[in-house]
């Protein structure tokens, strides 16, 4: 099981991409998540995302609801900090510890 990353929202929550995961993003942004651009995603795919990676441990959720989660307890500094980590235990880091994230530049 991949481990994940802590996110404080209303309750302390794991971010965790798995394969299950990363299957359910690709079906909502309706992208490939080799072509997913960490770096200049849009707020409907930045919501996929994180839904994506909570959803293993809260199958309540929607994707309104983790918007609401991130208004009421978050901001989108931390929330990209948090998917950063949590994309990289899925996927390993690269040389020099540089997270191997498809997409990603």
């Amino acid at each position: 099981m991949k481990k994940g990353v802590t996110i404080n929202l209303d309750r302390p929550r794991t971010l965790r991409y798995g394969m299950n995961a990363l299957s359910t993003i690709e079906d909502i942004t309706g992208k490939s998540i080799l072509t997913l651009d960490l770096n200049n995603v849009g707020v409907k795919d930045l919501l996929a995302i994180v839904y994506g990676g909570l959803y293993h441990e809260d199958k309540t959720l929607t994707i309104e609801k983790v918007g609401e989660l991130i208004d009421d307890f978050s901001d989108l500094t931390e929330i990209a900090e948090k998917l950063g980590e949590a994309l990289t235990e899925a996927f390993g880091k690269g040389q020099a510890g540089n997270p191997e994230v498809p997409g990603e530049k």
